[in-house]
This record gives structure tokens, C-alpha cells and sequence, in this order.
């Protein structure tokens, strides 16, 4: 199985930007998709963002235009860059693998990284 590591988050003025990494402990050549979710207090974790093997995204609506998500293969890592951030951005960062073809299957989640966006 693999591990994930995120990193990057921090404090930062509304306005301002963030990149998130997730660094994967082995090849992310095979996953299917990579995701970023966020928790925010007291709310339910959330979808921002996917990419796939094939290299599709999607992206939640209240991201959209902010957020770019990327996936390097070679360097066993995915990104989340956070542009024009806003205080509802405020919530811990998750990255997630989800393998469903080939083996071993799994669904892997990171320990998370806060972002707090200060208005």
C-alpha cells in the first residue's frame, strides 16, 4: 500500500495563496484518481478536487478559478494550489488515493494539513 504525506499548509490572509503537496510513499503511476477534501469545524469532509490517470479534474464549484490541482507521475506527488483564498477556505486538507483496478486495491487517506485564511 502506499502512504500519504501532506504538507504546505499554514496561515494566511485572505487573498493570499498556498500550495499543498502530497507526497506518496511509492509510485502514483497506477492510482486511479488522487483526490484533495477538506473538514472544516463542525462541517462534514468535503470534495475540492480530483485528478484521474488520464488526467482529468473536477473541481467543486466554490473552487473553481482558485484552485488548481496537478499530479506528478515522476515525482510521486500531487499538488493543490490555492490562489485568492478566502476565510471559508478555512478546514484540514486530505489527500486521497483510490486504486480500483489491479492489485492491491485500496483507499488511502493522508493525515492532513490545516489551512486558516485570516479576513
Amino acid at each position: 500500500q502506499v502512504q500519504l504525506v501532506e504538507s504546505g499548509g499554514g496561515l494566511v490572509q485572505a487573498g493570499g495563496s498556498l500550495r499543498l503537496s502530497c507526497a506518496a510513499s511509492r509510485s502514483i503511476f497506477s492510482i486511479n484518481t488522487m483526490a484533495w477534501y477538506r473538514q472544516a469545524p463542525g462541517k462534514q469532509r468535503e470534495l475540492v478536487a480530483t485528478i484521474t490517470i488520464g488526467g482529468s479534474i473536477n473541481y467543486v464549484e466554490s473552487v473553481k478559478g482558485r484552485f488548481t490541482i496537478s499530479r506528478d507521475n515522476a515525482n510521486n506527488t500531487v499538488y493543490l494550489q490555492m490562489d485568492s483564498l478566502k476565510p471559508e477556505d478555512t478546514a484540514v486538507y486530505y489527500c486521497n488515493a483510490k486504486k480500483i483496478t489491479g492489485f492491491p486495491k485500496y483507499d488511502i487517506w493522508g493525515q492532513g494539513t490545516q489551512v486558516t485564511v485570516s479576513s
